[in-house]
């Protein structure tokens, strides 16, 4: 019970940050609310989202994934490619979704068959598929021409952009497992307590290998949306989203230590980054400059994160 009060306490916190943050965007600039500017922002947010979903497993075990800019960008290379050769939109989704799966499995069996610090693995992971793009590409951009492609990242049903349909699907899906399945407690267990778990019979290289395996699916079906809505594969794309990623996660209450968090704030804290990065280019921001806010607020929401758990724990001493 007390670990649904701090979920609530957490999830209230991110949503008033949020709020708060609208207000001011609101008041800086006349062109934020207007109906194009925010179908943008919640395109974009929904891209970082999915990549933050998938990056949520893996942190609540306690863990990170620096690779999945550079999965992303596999992804939607190989996509682009097979659907020029094969004209099938249908293979290229299955061949983009096949790279994610494969390379965050890849991640998982490193970690957990090799015992190395998942850090490391997916850094190293990180430059090898990047360069495994470059590759590929030959440093050019790979152009989509099919319609039904293009669809998938600019498309609507029933006014609603079709990306948003997929985030709120992704969300729902990830939700039910980590509330109501064993493999969702499995998560949780052990981000909380590796040892009590092991001896409560949780399969730990399972449930890692796992999470790893679902944070490249959500990179690999990222790369399809953002290849879609851009109508071409760029051999740079992904770059700089395995830390948009992070970010998302730390702002919506999860953990860095693991065990404690949700997957929902995860989607208000793509929104706070969205937005921040929404009001920085109406403001016409240098864009580096951009990154001294959003490194900024990162190192602001870690703090926030070690003061509510130090906060927590003496409450629950009493």
């Amino acid at each position: 019970m007390k670990k649904s009060g701090k979920d609530l306490i957490t999830k209230h916190r991110t949503i008033a940050v949020l709020v708060l943050i609208l207000i001011v965007a609101t008041f800086i600039s006349d062109d934020f609310l207007t109906v194009d500017n925010l179908l943008n922002v919640i395109r974009q947010v929904a891209i970082v989202a999915i990549v933050a979903a998938g990056m949520t497993f893996v942190i609540l075990t306690g863990g990170i994934d620096l690779s999945v800019g550079s999965i992303l960008a596999l992804s939607g290379a190989m996509s682009a490619s097979v659907l020029a050769k094969s004209n099938s939109v249908f293979i290229a989704i299955i061949v983009a979704l096949a790279i994610g799966v494969a390379f965050g499995f890849f991640n998982g069996i490193f970690i957990t068959k090799g015992g190395i610090p998942p850090f490391i693995v997916t850094l190293a992971s990180m430059v090898l598929v990047r360069g495994c793009v470059l590759v590929f590409t030959n440093g050019s951009p790979i152009a989509i021409k099919s319609a039904a492609y293009k669809f998938i990242g600019k498309g609507y049903i029933l006014g609603i952009p079709f990306p948003i349909i997929v985030l709120i699907g992704i969300f729902a899906i990830g939700y039910f497992i980590l509330k109501y399945t064993k493999f969702g407690r499995s998560v949780f267990s052990l981000g909380g307590n590796r040892e009590a778990s092991r001896l409560s019979g949780i399969s730990i290289k399972k449930t890692e290998t796992l999470v790893y395996t679902i944070s490249g699916l959500m990179a690999g079906l990222t790369g399809l949306l953002l290849t879609s809505r851009l109508g071409s594969a760029q051999p740079t794309a992904g770059n700089g989203y395995e830390l948009d990623a992070i970010a998302a996660v730390i702002l919506g209450g999860t953990s860095l230590s693991g065990g404690q968090g949700a997957i929902f704030p995860t989607a208000i804290g793509a929104l706070i980054l969205g937005v921040l990065d929404n009001i920085l280019t109406l403001m016409n921001v240098n864009p580096f400059a951009a990154n001294i806010v959003k490194g900024a607020v990162i190192l602001l929401a870690v703090l926030a994160d070690s003061k509510f758990k130090n906060l927590s724990n003496k409450v629950d001493t009493k």
